[in-house]
């Protein structure tokens, strides 16, 4: 059996940070008692599963400072080297998932789901959707968080040029999902702030084929 058939039961949301992904897939989740995936509490545990020799990029990273990753490089060096940005330690999400029982569907949301990764694991094109959040989207999202007290950037010594850094890095990512999706033609939504929470729930199900 191929690995894209052992993964058929998979339903892939990924996307940028900020784009509303766990809050989409926890809904997906609970209303059709699915199992969840959550890639971003996997993080640290896939981290601590590579050596440098497999994640150069993750490890570098790991041995640097608060100002050395988010103050003192550029958005563009930053993006460039961002070792989940390249793909590093994917393969222990699928070999996570390869875990998980077949008898019940899987969504598993993160925006580690890089498109030419997930595609070649694709039984259906339409297993899988990556949320695209516009500049306005992400910025009300980033304000909420910082309004909330949340944010590492808060433990650099300049909070505010990290802010900015990790908003271009990201708006990076994002321009570059969307021309990866578009190539692969694999769905893609744009997410922005007057798009209401069911319409987007609404959406993304469309997509899967459960609404």
């Amino acid at each position: 059996m191929s690995l894209a058939e052992r993964l058929r039961h998979v339903r892939w949301i990924g996307g940028g940070p900020g784009a509303g992904k766990s809050t989409i897939a926890r809904g997906l989740a609970v209303r059709h008692g699915w199992d969840l995936y959550v890639t971003d509490d996997t993080m640290a545990d896939h981290a601590g599963r590579t050596t440098p020799q497999q994640a150069p990029f993750l490890h570098e990273f790991m041995a640097m400072g608060m100002d050395e990753r988010w103050v003192e490089r550029s958005a563009r060096t930053m993006f460039e080297t961002f070792h989940w940005y390249r793909g590093e330690g994917f393969g222990l999400i699928v070999e996570d998932l390869l875990r998980l029982p077949r008898d019940r569907p899987v969504v598993v949301e993160g925006f580690r789901l890089l498109p030419h990764l997930v595609r070649p694991l694709l039984a259906d094109p339409l297993h899988a959707v990556w949320l695209l959040p516009t500049p306005d989207f992400r910025e009300a999202a980033i304000r909420g968080r910082s309004a909330s007290g949340e944010g590492f950037v808060r433990r650099t010594s300049d909070p505010e040029r990290a802010a900015r850094n990790l908003a271009e890095r990201d708006a990076m990512f994002v321009e570059r999902l969307e021309r990866e999706t578009g190539r692969l033609g694999l769905p893609a939504i744009r997410v922005d702030v007057a798009l209401a929470e069911d319409e987007l729930v609404e959406r993304v199900g469309r997509v899967f084929g459960i609404v």
